[in-house]
């Protein structure tokens, strides 16, 4: 009889994902190391009329300009005027509330609030990484913890108008800036960027290493915030952690959306899993 041990354990869970690697492999420090490539399935099949516009694109300004129109009309994300409310049903006058930048903006605000929920639940869906915290330690399943968060990835607050569809083209849109407009050294190194994080959950993190010896290995959580810079990553945690990340990993970079989006301006939206870190005590 095969051993039950385990199953109740959510990162040893097996799980699927629409990127076409096995996820254990995504979530280890060796993918990390390799960076390869990553799509999520049918996405840019499905918009082809979005990336031929973005290919004609001069400069990341006028991508965004037209990737931020697109959703607009694609999802209707426009607030409707006072005389269009008359000739809408409840959930249409609400429907372009759920969108990419709000979610983004939640994220800002609290990464385990409803909006931090949903983005964790889009990258255990398409990326199969399960989270390992959300206001607590999302260990053992079920646990108390692991209902908050179940019900907070649900809630129709963020989890509305294909909220997932319009972060696959946000992933989509940023690894297509990335390849077609790098970002300069020394941050972009081949394909990766070396990024900093602050933190003060470093025990129940840390993998194998010695933080004293300053070289570890640590698990983060499937998607988590990056620093630019060292002194910016200080002000989240005692810890800071330099590390390098995939490109492929990314999600959202500084610039390559317009506007105010998220509250930290060098703030880097990247999945997380398991990472070779240099660790040192500010």
């Amino acid at each position: 009889m095969a051993s039950d041990e385990g199953l109740d354990q959510p990162p040893r869970w097996t799980s699927t994902n629409l990127v076409g690697v096995p996820t254990a492999w995504l979530a280890s420090a060796g993918f990390n190391q390799r960076a390869p490539e990553l799509h999520i399935a049918g996405t840019r099949e499905t918009q082809p009329g979005l990336f031929a516009l973005l290919d004609r694109c001069n400069d990341l300004t006028e991508a965004r300009e037209v990737f931020v129109h697109h959703l607009s009309i694609a999802f209707g994300l426009r607030p409707p005027e006072r005389h269009e409310l008359d000739g809408l049903g409840t959930a249409e006058q609400r429907r372009w509330r759920g969108s990419w930048r709000r979610l983004l903006q939640g994220w800002g605000m609290d990464a385990n609030g409803a909006a931090g929920a949903v983005l964790k639940g889009w990258v255990e869906s398409r990326f199969g990484l399960v989270p390992t915290f959300h206001k607590a330690p999302l260990a053992r399943f079920p646990s108390p913890a692991w209902i908050t968060y179940l019900e907070e990835k649900a809630s129709s607050r963020h989890h509305s108008n294909n909220i997932h569809q319009q972060l696959d083209l946000l992933y989509e849109f940023c690894q297509w800036a990335l390849a077609r407009f790098p970002l300069p050294a020394p941050q972009m190194q081949g394909r990766h960027l070396r990024l900093w994080r602050g933190s003060n959950r470093v025990e129940e993190q840390l993998l194998s290493g010695s933080l004293r010896g300053r070289q570890c290995r640590v698990r983060l959580n499937n998607v988590v915030s990056f620093s630019l810079s060292p002194e910016d990553a200080s002000c989240f945690g005692d810890w800071v952690f330099e590390l390098l990340v995939p490109r492929s990993k990314l999600l959202v970079f500084p610039g390559l959306l317009p506007g105010h989006v998220l509250q930290g301006e060098q703030e880097v939206i990247a999945l997380g899993g398991d990472y070779d870190v240099v660790a040192r005590y500010e």
